[in-house]
């Protein structure tokens, strides 16, 4: 009697779709292969991962061979298994100096050059208020200096600020200018954070001639600038910027795809990414540890992606699935919002991201989805963790804007429902401080239980929205609702 109704018991599991769907992975997934792909990704041999270190190589050519393996295919338009990314870095001046009336900036206190050549002299200050393009229309700048604020009124984010100033060098240039000075006064942002991150050689995209261009950040949180030009009590600017170098560099998304198999759905893909990039070599930690690993930032990442196209080659969905590790994430979101921008497959065919980014962990019975309550695929991913012993909950940290500091938001400007699965965190403590951006994020004290568990998780919960025959959406009145609409024209 015990055995039949174990017997009965144990059908019943088996006819519950979720529960096959989960022995399944379970079957497919090889735990050793997945935590030697994530030792090395996040071993010395690799650097820390700068896009701007010749390692990064090593990195990419590792990451594209292991798709090709796993029998993902290259996207037509792609070279290969990669993305080209024409990069550019610029290095600050050996000398920066602006006077305007009374005051004198100075480069690394309160002036930043970004971007651009050389140039002195004498020039005339024209207010391009927010530098969009109705602000200059009408504009006589020929020779002039475009002066605006940072951002835009509902775009002051860290990636809306860089992906603005390249939008407003465009138009700069475009209009005769000379150079783009942008007043920084975000209240919410302390200058010398900004200062202390881009008071060194950063990177870019290269825009053709608009890189040529000055680009210039100078600290105006009291709106003194703005004001001064508004009253034409500064009327011009004396600029002394001497010693730039710019370096043009090769960057590499990696990108395949895996085909659907309904003849219908299979013209839709979920987006599945994460950065592979990380912040390289730094200054050496107490025990003169100067490599960077990111472990959890984001070689875990990587490796729920790279193990997402081994599963889903051998057991596609309904739905296409689309495969990206993006690069130079650390630099400014770069990478994905050059695909974003460059998307080699429409992006009205993209119905759903599932991206990945980390800081840490402090809880190991949950995943933190940030973006939870945003959209209409929250469900899908709820049910998958939960089969794994798991629980998702929603960003217990949104002081800190992370939805906003990765890759996913690129996406979701575009209209595409884009959250973001992340490592299990209750707070942005010091336990997350701990390992993030330092050299001690190593494999080594990471809870291989836990990160097995989270690679699975990712994948169920990819594999339910691709099959669900409803696409996600974003929540009645989220601020990227109206772009969805626009996107997919309803």
């Amino acid at each position: 009697m015990n055995k039949k109704l174990l017997g009965f018991g144990l059908a019943l599991l088996l006819a519950n779709p979720l529960f096959s769907q989960k022995v399944a992975i379970e079957k497919a997934f090889n735990n050793q292969s997945a935590i030697e792909d994530f030792r090395y990704l996040a071993s010395d041999e690799l650097m820390g991962r700068d896009p701007v270190r010749p390692e990064i190589e090593l990195a990419y050519n590792y990451i594209a061979s292991e798709l090709k393996k796993a029998g993902a295919k290259m996207i037509p338009g792609a070279d290969g298994y990669f993305q080209n990314i024409p990069f550019r870095m610029s290095s600050p001046p050996s000398t920066g100096q602006i006077k305007l009336g009374k005051n004198t900036f100075e480069q690394g206190k309160d002036l930043l050059v970004l971007d651009g050549k050389s140039i002195s002299g004498s020039y005339e200050l024209v207010d391009v208020g927010f530098g969009l393009e109705e602000d200059f229309q009408g504009k006589d700048l020929k020779g002039k200096i475009a002066v605006s604020n940072v951002g835009a009124p509902d775009r002051l984010g860290p990636a809306d600020l860089f992906a603005l100033g390249r939008e407003k060098t465009a138009r700069a240039q475009e209009s005769g200018a000379i150079a783009l000075i942008e007043r920084f006064n975000v209240p919410s942002v302390p200058w010398q954070l900004v200062s202390n991150f881009l008071n060194r050689p950063t990177l870019g995209v290269d825009q053709g001639e608009s890189s040529e261009l000055t680009y210039i950040w100078i600290k105006d949180m009291d709106n003194g600038v703005r004001s001064a030009m508004a009253d034409q009590s500064i009327s011009k600017a004396d600029l002394m910027i001497s010693g730039k170098t710019n370096k043009n560099i090769d960057g590499k998304n990696v990108v395949a795809w895996i085909e659907g198999t309904d003849p219908q759905l299979k013209n839709e893909y979920v987006l599945l990414s994460a950065h592979y990039d990380h912040v390289g070599v730094g200054r050496p930690d107490a025990e003169g540890d100067s490599i960077y690993n990111g472990a959890r930032d984001n070689a875990v990442g990587t490796v729920a992606v790279m193990n997402a196209a081994r599963f889903f080659a051998k057991n596609p969905p309904k739905r296409s699935i689309l495969l990206a590790l993006w690069t130079a994430e650390e630099k400014g979101l770069l990478g994905s919002a050059y695909f974003a921008e460059n998307p080699l497959i429409p992006l009205n065919q993209v119905i759903f991201n599932l991206n990945i980014d980390n800081g840490g962990y402090n809880d190991t019975s949950v995943i933190t989805v940030i973006g939870l309550g945003r959209t209409t695929g929250d469900d899908q991913i709820s049910k998958a963790v939960i089969e794994f012993g798991l629980k998702a909950i929603p960003d217990p940290a949104p002081e800190q804007g992370l939805y906003d500091r990765s890759d996913n938001v690129n996406f979701a400007r575009k209209g595409i429902p884009a959250p973001t699965f992340s490592l299990g965190f209750q707070a942005f403590d010091d336990e997350i401080q701990k390992y993030y951006h330092k050299p001690g994020d190593h494999v080594e004290n990471f809870d291989l239980d836990y990160a097995i568990k989270y690679w699975k998780s990712y994948i169920l919960a990819a594999q339910l929205i691709a099959n669900d025959s409803s696409k996600p959406v974003w929540v009645a009145g989220d601020k990227y609702e109206k772009a969805g609409k626009d996107l997919y024209g309803n």
